[in-house]
């Protein structure tokens, strides 16, 4: 079968052409090193990460390298490929993965890793290190297999099937990376296990197959021996010291399909300066950087005119923390009113949440509002130290109900350390107040002759709380799936107000993803089980099966209680101890105990709360001390 013919037979062929614009091509007489940059889930929701457009870019400037990318095959395109034996391509070239030097994988969700196997095993590439090793030593040509990502600050339980990972962010660590391996090839001194030798001693990767981890009886982590006295006890991130300096695409590849975000993603900061105890990203992406407002613009307008995009996002974890805002949306305007294009602010606080702003950002006057106050009752919100009251709140909404918006969606997390049946009927309460704090402006605007806005709409989204590495709460219990499952019912049971929509995520996915989240070196037995099962897109609700992975765990003798229910020891050494993100265990254990206080901690903008991500650098950090002075000054 030829390529049309297969194209033709399968949904959305445009996942698999490649050829867009802005694409990169090299001469490959002129490439020393070759990247496949793997993103373990579908084209559309792939081509949306800015990681991938970042990466991808910072790679192909350099020169000697050429990085492609490749998506995970939807199961139509699978059965093709395995029926005329097709294994898995980069876009760019069309050459198979096993023509490349370096398979890289970006790892931003625990249930993407079965799809890691689906696409090496695709690939024809040995899915564990050791046999690709093997087949090395015995004169068969082997990709290096490479993982990056949120999920790498606790990368056990997938270590048997990476060579290394990349610790922290790459624009700057992976160039590094690939250079060294040229050099090698070039002077004659390459071997994979030598190569592997210097990367680690780089800082900023981390070569599994180089720590050997040992168990107690009870199988919690006895002790981590390294194999070479010249490689790191603990792998610390590699960070972007100057963010207006860093790289930024001037121009991206502009997909053939619709894709989950069809706009110019602009990264204003990296990190958060609020400090919420269950948040990951609030931690690992410390210390917090800015870039100026100056910066911004250009590479706002530059991204505009090369890919013709109506929306600009203004990316970060907390946008309204920013502290030039005013002034970047005033540069932004200038001219993003007259071409029409809109600003979207995704990541909005109650707190930091006023008219100003909704009156600058068109896309925030034509959407529904989202805000996260996660808890139900300000005792909780204080141990998770949220930091925002319900005041602030019904601020918020009454912002945009005066605007004339009637939607509002509250995001809760329920299971979180110390809830109480209180603060789950706090979760209602907040909606019902909304509700009423909508019809008091609805009033008001009838005294005042304007327009009736209709009815309001409050939607109650819930998650389960899943502890995460590197945060206050990475020693706590996870609610067990019938607690869970009860606690959903009961809110359920309780929202009476047809106004009062509530949605909730499956608990059955929370758990799983509890699993890997906490997991160390036994679950690579598991994962493996699972390709072999045909376990693959468990992110997808048609595909995710609890009780395969329930029987999986069986199989392999792993209990899953073991990384959920269970509350690690202070003490213990954890799976992800051999990581250093930048932030202490002291600062996280003072964090744990300040919960159960029920004491709050201030943001970085107020106070530095010597959490240790200062001693990385970074010439534009909050926690540099003269801009600190500069910030309390003014």
């Amino acid at each position: 079968m030829n390529i049309d013919q297969l194209l033709k037979s399968v949904s959305k062929p445009g996942r698999y052409t490649g050829g867009e614009i802005g694409q990169i091509i090299k001469d490959k007489a002129d490439v020393r090193c070759r990247w496949a940059f793997c993103f373990p889930d579908t084209y559309e929701i792939g081509m949306s990460n800015l990681g991938i457009r970042l990466l991808y870019g910072a790679l192909n400037r350099e020169d000697g390298i050429w990085c492609e990318r490749c998506f995970a095959p939807w199961t139509d395109m699978e059965e093709q490929m395995r029926r005329y034996d097709i294994p898995l391509w980069a876009l760019e070239s069309g050459d198979p993965l096993t023509a490349f030097d370096v398979v890289a994988f970006t790892l931003g969700y625990e249930l993407s890793y079965s799809n890691v196997l689906y696409m090496l095993d695709l690939a024809r590439i040995p899915l564990t290190h050791e046999e690709r090793a093997a087949r090395e030593a015995a004169g068969e040509r082997m990709p290096i297999i490479i993982g990056g990502g949120c999920c790498t600050y606790n990368p056990e339980p997938l270590t048997d099937f990476f060579d290394l990972f990349s610790i922290g962010e790459g624009e700057e660590a992976l160039p590094q990376l690939s250079r060294l391996y040229m050099e090698m090839k070039e002077n004659g001194t390459y071997t994979r296990e030598d190569f592997l030798h210097e990367a680690a001693k780089l800082g900023g990767f981390y070569v599994p197959s180089f720590y050997t981890v040992t168990y107690h009886d009870d199988g919690t982590i006895s002790a981590v021996t390294k194999k070479y006295d010249d490689i790191p006890d603990r792998v610390t991130k590699c960070i972007i010291k100057n963010f207006d300096t860093s790289y930024f695409p001037e121009s991206t590849f502009m997909p053939f399909i619709d894709t989950v975000q069809d706009r110019v993603m602009l990264e204003v900061y990296r990190g958060c300066p609020r400090g919420c105890r269950f948040c990951q990203a609030g931690m690992v992406y410390r210390p917090i950087r800015e870039k100026s407002p100056d910066v911004l613009a250009r590479q706002a307008k530059c991204l505009y005119e090369n890919t013709g995009y109506e929306e600009i996002s203004l990316s970060s974890l907390s946008i309204s923390d920013y502290t030039r805002l005013t002034e970047l949306t005033e540069e932004l305007l200038s001219w993003t009113d007259d071409a029409r294009v809109n600003l979207a602010l995704p990541s909005l606080r109650a707190d930091t949440f006023t008219k100003e702003l909704m009156e600058r950002i068109s896309s925030v006057r034509t959407s529904t509002l989202t805000f996260a106050p996660e808890a139900g009752t300000q005792r909780l919100r204080d141990v998770i130290n949220k930091n925002v009251t319900e005041e602030e709140i019904l601020r918020a909404c009454n912002v945009a109900f005066a605007a004339g918006k009637n939607q509002v969606k509250l995001y809760f997390m329920i299971g979180h350390p110390t809830e109480t049946r209180e603060d789950l009927d706090g979760i209602y309460d907040l909606s019902e107040h909304v509700v009423h704090e909508f019809y008091v402006n609805k009033r008001q605007d009838k005294q005042l002759g304007k327009p009736n806005k209709g009815g309001v709409q409050v939607t109650l989204s819930t998650a389960a709380f899943v502890p995460k590495p590197f945060t206050a709460f990475q020693w706590e219990k996870q609610d067990a799936l019938d607690v869970t499952m009860e606690k959903q019912q009961y809110l359920r049971g309780i929202i009476t107000d047809r106004k009062v929509k509530f949605n909730y995520h499956d608990a059955k996915v929370g758990r799983i993803e509890g699993v890997f989240a906490r997991g160390d070196r036994k679950l690579c037995r598991a994962l493996l089980e699972a390709h072999r099962r045909g376990v693959r897109f468990d992110a997808w609700e048609e595909f995710f099966s609890y009780e395969t992975w329930m029987e999986i765990f069986s199989a392999v003798g792993v209990d899953p209680d073991f990384y959920t229910t269970r509350g690690f020891g202070e003490d213990e050494i954890l799976p992800w101890d051999v990581i250093d993100c930048g932030v202490t265990k002291e600062f996280l254990l003072r964090e744990k105990h300040k919960a159960y206080e029920t004491k709050t901690t201030k943001n970085c903008m107020e106070a530095c709360s010597a959490c240790g991500a200062d001693r990385l650098g970074g010439e534009q950090t909050w926690c540099n001390r003269e801009l600190c002075k500069y910030r309390q000054k003014n």
